[in-house]
Formats: C-alpha cells, sequence, structure tokens
C-alpha cells in the first residue's frame, strides 16, 4: 500500500507507539491526523513532524466517548479529506496496579472496553463506510499478547484486546471483497509509559524502542495487501508470514 500522499489517522498519538507511529507515517510522506485526550503532547509530535518536512494535524478527543466519535470523523475529513488508513493506538491499561479480575471494579472494566474496544468500533463505522464507496482502504488495530495469553491480573485489558483482534476480524470478513482491509497488530513489549504504569521493575534495556517498532508496522502498512485479511500479526520478523492455509478473514501470526 502505496503510504505518500496517503490520509491516515491516528488515535493515542500523544505518546508512545502511537506518537512514533505518526511520525514515522509522515517521514513516509502521509498527511497525519493526530487524537489523543491531552492536547498539548499530541502539538508537540505535531511539532517535530512539521519541523521536519512532513503534514500533521491535531484533534484532542476522547475516543472512550460515544459523544467523540463523529466530531473525530468530521474533523479529520474537514483537515485532510477521506481517510484512507485508520490506525486504533489509543489504549488503557484499567486500573493500576493492576488488580485480579476478583477485585476489578465493574465500571473499570467497563471503562477500559470503552477506550480499548467500543470506541474503536464506532470510530471504525464511522470511517469504514466511506472506505466501501471508495473501493479502499485499510484499518489497523494496535493488539498485544494480552490478548491471546491469560495473563493474571491483566484481565481488563486482554479481554478488551481480544475483542478488538476478533473485531477486525468480522470486520474483514463482512466487507470482504470491498477493497477494506483489516490487521491486527501486536507490537510487542516496547519502553513506554504504559509498560512502566504495569510493570514498574521491568528492565527497560529488554524492551524495544516504540520508534523501531513504529518503523516495524509502518512496512507491514506498506506491504498490507500481501496480508490475508483480517490476519493478526506480530511487528517482528515473524510478521512476514501469515498462517499458511488459514482462511483469509481469520489468518493469524501466532505470538
Amino acid at each position: 500500500m502505496q503510504i505518500a500522499g496517503q490520509n491516515v489517522l491516528i488515535t493515542g498519538a500523544g505518546r508512545g507507539l502511537g506518537a512514533a507511529l505518526a511520525e514515522e507515517l509522515a517521514r513516509r510522506g502521509a498527511r497525519v491526523v493526530l487524537v489523543a485526550r491531552t492536547p498539548a503532547p499530541l502539538e508537540e509530535v505535531a511539532g517535530r513532524i512539521r519541523r521536519a518536512g512532513g503534514e500533521a494535524h491535531v484533534f484532542p478527543a476522547d475516543v472512550g466517548s460515544k459523544r467523540a466519535i463523529h466530531p473525530i470523523a468530521g474533523a479529520a475529513a474537514a483537515l485532510v479529506g477521506d481517510i484512507d488508513i485508520l490506525v486504533h493506538c489509543a489504549s488503557t491499561l484499567g486500573p493500576t496496579p493492576l488488580p485480579p479480575l476478583l477485585d476489578l471494579d465493574c465500571e473499570a472494566l467497563e471503562e477500559t472496553l470503552a477506550v480499548n474496544l467500543v470506541g474503536p468500533f464506532r470510530l471504525t463505522k464511522a470511517l469504514a463506510g466511506s472506505m466501501v464507496l471508495r473501493g479502499s482502504g485499510l484499518v489497523v488495530a494496535i493488539s498485544s499478547d494480552a490478548a491471546v495469553e491469560a495473563y493474571p491480573r491483566w484481565g481488563a485489558y486482554g479481554v478488551s484486546k481480544a475483542g478488538l483482534d476478533h473485531l477486525m476480524r468480522i470486520f474483514a470478513a463482512e466487507l470482504e471483497g470491498t477493497g477494506v482491509r483489516f490487521l491486527a497488530i501486536d507490537p510487542g513489549e516496547m519502553d513506554t509509559r504504559m509498560h512502566a504504569e504495569a510493570m514498574p521493575d521491568a528492565d527497560r534495556t529488554t524492551l524495544a524502542r516504540p520508534a523501531d517498532v513504529a518503523r516495524r508496522i509502518a512496512d507491514i502498512i506498506a506491504r498490507a495487501e500481501a496480508r490475508p485479511n483480517g490476519a493478526r500479526l506480530k511487528a517482528g520478523a515473524e510478521a512476514e508470514t501469515a498462517a499458511a492455509g488459514a482462511p483469509a478473514a481469520a489468518a493469524e501470526v501466532a505470538p
């Protein structure tokens, strides 16, 4: 998929992987719209992109809020035109320190699902229709190995990411043949604030840099047509191969 000249909307773009992806895709010639709840970090990311010669626009909003979805879609269209690539990177762990499920408040689970699953569902609905009409588009969901591994105390986050993976597979199955593609990408463990909040004692030297992961994800996006629609991939060497013989809408690369 040609990245240069594409209009890209990235949620969670104020820091971590979202910010790194925004900078990497802009470096490759995309026009990027950056969404996150806090304006100041978004402006910092956009400023770096502009100083490097790229085009970046900022729209502060909370993807976990139903009322924010149509304003996000409308602002993106006004700023750059029809969105070609949508990247769901906004994410929340839920309460920290991470509690076991029996100690997790129902409201905390609802809030985690609102950001990590329901928000991406609503934003995809708001933008994918125009992609179908144009016959092209790509939706990328940033997943996690917590989506497929039952890590104790990661319940709210893991459930939300498992749902997000399957959401991409079902959209792919339902929109097969329209030209709109869906991928879930597991970035692996990274040196981010979110990781530090979840695992404060982790050895940071063992964690990937968001900028390095962003380059690998951008490479996957650039070759999206070669992936089975709805595939779950890892942002590493193994991401280059989808599960042989799996149905197109359900092919996975196991983490």
